[in-house]
């Protein structure tokens, strides 16, 4: 009987978590008129035309990473830093748990995990949703090499200032980043990494 309470409890205990992680990292959801799910503040931005902008960049992104990886210099330690929400993981557009993979991104982390390359994400999601989005980043195909979530201190601190100091302690473990791919300009600003891909915002409207 104890190990029945306690199952149940570890079962609630995670449908929680999931729900908190769902309800912390995409705002209320809005379902358009193909049926497709947006948030609300996304509902505007058609899903196919993410992708296909997703894909641009991530078309340039590849052939430069690649020459990069291919060209190491002696005894480099060769990092990628990923913002999550709507980089990584389609957040406005995957309202579930696990989260999808944002596809084309996810096929550059993949080229670049499976050459050596560490994968590192930077993120603005508080430190109580750690462990739910590590195991959804690994769910859906990412090498997770650090997760750096945001402390409780951490959310009184501006952004992109916050983005910026979790790189520079990445570089201090001897990592060289390669590249950083965010959304959002505080996801990007702030230096320390060698090139940077900006993914559509929209002016915002993907969070």
């Amino acid at each position: 009987m104890t190990g029945r309470r306690l199952w149940t409890r570890s079962a609630a205990a995670t449908a929680v978590t999931a729900t908190a992680l769902v309800a912390l990292a995409a705002p209320a959801q809005a379902a358009t008129a193909t049926g497709t799910t947006t948030t609300t503040a996304a509902a505007a931005v058609d899903y196919a035309t993410w992708q296909k902008d997703c894909q641009a960049v991530m078309d340039q992104a590849l052939p430069d990473l690649k020459q990069r990886i291919a060209h190491p210099a002696p005894g480099e330690k060769q990092a990628i830093v990923l913002d999550i929400d709507n980089t990584a993981l389609e957040t406005d557009f995957g309202f579930s748990y696990p989260q999808p993979a944002n596809r084309p991104v996810l096929e550059v982390a993949r080229y670049a995990q499976e050459h050596g390359v560490d994968l590192f994400f930077v993120t603005a999601r508080p430190g109580i949703i750690h462990a739910p989005t590590e195991w959804n980043l690994e769910y859906r195909g990412c090498e997770v090499s650090g997760l750096h979530v945001r402390g409780f201190f951490d959310l009184f601190k501006n952004v992109a200032d916050y983005k910026t100091a979790q790189r520079v302690s990445i570089e201090n473990r001897g990592y060289t980043i390669i590249a950083n791919i965010g959304n959002s300009a505080t996801d990007l600003s702030g230096g320390h990494a060698e090139r940077t891909y900006k993914l559509p915002d929209y002016n915002g409207r993907l969070s």
